[in-house]
């Protein structure tokens, strides 16, 4: 009877022997939880991701409030599953203001704009992955020399370059959408495009991705744009974008064509 519970003892070391060796070619058979870089989501593609972790927000006066907290909302609870940084823009570090310079965009005298203090000026700015640009406003500006010339110095050295809304059209001035598709505001269309003659303008879009160039249309077509630069460049991005829009109870519009508004302001098709 004793050999025969040697003989047990014995089995049973070694199919443990066996079932741990098994673990070391076969994460999966020990339930093993994918460490940091491997892709869990069936929708995200295989290989590594440049996962930008700088993000720079462009600030001139009168920005749209949503162009710049809609994507900063979502990054920022991104920055709870990765570590990101982020750099508010401006000429200097006075706070900027969404007030339009012109009187003539605020007939009422309206005191409804809020401030935002920036983190460094361009002349100090540190490198920076990505560079948001916003609209609003800002984009109607006839004083944008100074962050025109910021656009050009920084965007050779961008991983890319996301527009929101008639942020476009600043971007375009700058001559670095020259050559690419990109989008912008319907309701802008006809005061946008011309600013950027060289630029392959395509409607109708809710966002489009062209190479480091990410352009969106109108204002909360931002949040869409964001959702999706967050599946395609971070691991695991699908499930946390999901997880994102699920607690802020937004429906993530998923095709980039999903564009009614050229329609609405009679927009035509083009690129």
């Amino acid at each position: 009877m004793m050999p025969a519970m040697s003989s047990v003892k014995l089995f049973a070391k070694s199919l443990a022997v066996l079932l741990f060796s098994l673990t070391l070619i076969n994460p999966a058979a020990g339930a093993v939880v994918p460490r940091s870089g491997s892709k869990s989501c069936g929708n995200d593609t295989a290989g590594p991701k440049p996962n930008p972790r700088r993000f720079g927000f462009l600030l001139p006066r009168a920005f749209d409030v949503i162009d710049v907290f809609g994507p900063l909302d979502i990054l920022q609870a991104l920055s709870r599953q990765t570590h990101l940084d982020m750099v508010l823009l401006s000429r200097t570090l006075d706070p900027v203001t969404t007030q339009p310079g012109s009187a003539a965009m605020n007939k009422f005298n309206s005191s409804f704009f809020p401030t935002v203090v920036p983190t460094h000026t361009f002349a100090d700015a540190p490198p920076i992955d990505v560079l948001v640009v916003p609209g609003g406003a800002a984009a109607r500006s006839p004083d944008l020399g100074p962050e025109i010339a910021y656009i050009q110095k920084v965007f050779p050295s961008l991983q890319y370059l996301i527009t929101i809304c008639t942020g476009a059209g600043i971007a375009a001035q700058s001559g670095v959408l020259d050559g690419h598709r990109a989008t912008t505001n319907k309701a802008a269309w006809g005061t946008v495009t011309p600013m950027g003659p060289k630029v392959k303008w395509v409607s109708p879009a809710r966002w489009v991705e062209d190479g480091k160039v990410w352009t969106s249309s109108g204002v909360t077509a931002g949040l869409d744009l964001t959702f999706e630069f967050v599946k395609q460049k971070y691991d695991n991005g699908s499930a946390i974008a999901e997880m994102i829009a699920g607690s802020t109870e937004h429906v993530i519009i998923k095709d980039w064509r999903d564009d009614p508004f050229s329609a609405k302001f009679n927009v035509p098709p083009s690129n």
